[in-house]
């Protein structure tokens, strides 16, 4: 995608380190981040100036790179594996991505590790790129059906960010979205802010707006009222982790979207790689919930009225805070799953045929 009329991914080597864009900096300040070691690249995950499950996963394989340039060793190689793993414990993408990292090199030659982790993390980067394409074009045909006859806007809301910034290019949830505006379908996306790190307000707004997409920035809890009164027309999600009975696991606030669009009979669609289907759990009671730091409650940044950009507290001093990541909406209030393989229904068989289909069901 585009920032002032130049493309970026979200993650690109060069030289012997690896560039990612700083998420925490925006959308005051477009600024890049060079990880040069493993350790830097955990932290990156961890600090969140990198986030969304695809991207976590492809930042996480150049993390093992790093590590084999440094010691290529079977000792290096697991000790890698298991600190980056440790960074953030919902998204799937950070264990499928770092699994495969390893499956594909612990047969060969200590020599080799370093060339083919780098070539292996370029390959995973690649990919990514081309199934989200492939998701914006599956999804471009549910928005295409669903253009209204009088030409007015469809109105898609979405929550969190879901765009190229948290893949490493197009986005899932975003995807059919831009491909919906560069084909001249009339489109407007409600942005729900996504408190408490507000990634809908700061990210997916600054991807919206670059991009030339009219959209409307939200308040967390004025999505329902906008379905009840008849102004969306359906909601398009991302997800960090979808389990075998179609459970799924997605920012914080994402489950009280899906109750609201259910009750006003509104599509929700989650739109997802098949990476981030997490075959081994049952469902989404399993799936672990991160907890992250109450500052991020507590606490907002923003930029004063000189241009100063500060971080202020915004809580009743002494207050402790809660702060979940994320949460999991049950496969019922969902309506169906936007893949690289295609759309399919919110349930167990849903996805089991439809991977079979691709001949990816494990």
């Amino acid at each position: 995608m585009k920032i002032s009329g130049r493309h970026y991914r979200a993650i690109w080597p060069k030289g012997d380190a690896v560039v990612v864009i700083d998420q925490t900096r925006l959308p005051h300040e477009f600024a890049t981040r060079k990880l040069s070691t493993m350790q830097d690249a955990a932290d990156a995950i961890s600090r969140m100036v990198v986030r969304g499950a695809p991207l976590i996963g492809a930042t996480a394989a150049y993390g093992i790179a790093l590590a084999m340039r440094e010691d290529a060793s079977d000792g290096a190689l697991d000790r890698a594996h298991d600190a980056l793993l440790a960074t953030r414990p919902t998204a799937v993408n950070l264990r499928w991505a770092l699994n495969r990292m390893r499956d594909r090199l612990r047969d060969r030659p200590r020599s080799e590790r370093a060339e083919a982790a780098w070539a292996e993390a370029a390959v995973i980067c690649d990919e990514d790129v081309e199934t989200n394409r492939r998701i914006g074009l599956n999804g471009l045909i549910l928005l295409k059906a669903a253009v209204k006859r009088n030409g007015a806007p469809l109105n898609v809301l979405t929550h969190c960010n879901a765009g190229w910034l948290a893949t490493v290019d197009w986005g899932t949830a975003l995807a059919p979205i831009y491909m919906a505006h560069d084909a001249g379908l009339p489109i407007h996306v409600w942005v729900d802010e996504t408190r408490p790190r507000n990634q809908g307000a700061s990210l997916t707004a600054y991807e919206l707006g670059a991009h030339g997409v009219p959209h409307t920035i939200l308040a967390d809890n004025a999505g329902g009222h906008y379905m009840r009164t008849g102004q969306v027309d359906l909601c398009i999600v991302g997800t960090d982790r979808v389990t075998a009975n179609a459970d799924v696991a997605n920012k914080i606030g994402t489950y009280l979207k899906a109750l609201a669009a259910y009750d006003n009979d509104v599509p929700f669609h989650v739109a997802l790689p098949s990476s981030t289907i997490d075959w081994t759990l049952a469902s989404g009671d399993a799936i672990p919930i991160e907890e992250r730091h109450a500052d991020e409650v507590t606490k907002m940044t923003g930029r004063l009225a000189d241009g100063t950009v500060a971080t202020v507290d915004i809580a009743a001093p002494g207050s402790t805070a809660a702060n979940p990541a994320f949460d999991v909406t049950p496969a019922r209030l969902v309506t169906g799953f936007i893949t690289e393989a295609g759309i399919c229904p919110a349930t167990a068989q849903g996805l089991r045929a439809l991977f079979a289909k691709a001949d990816r069901t494990p």
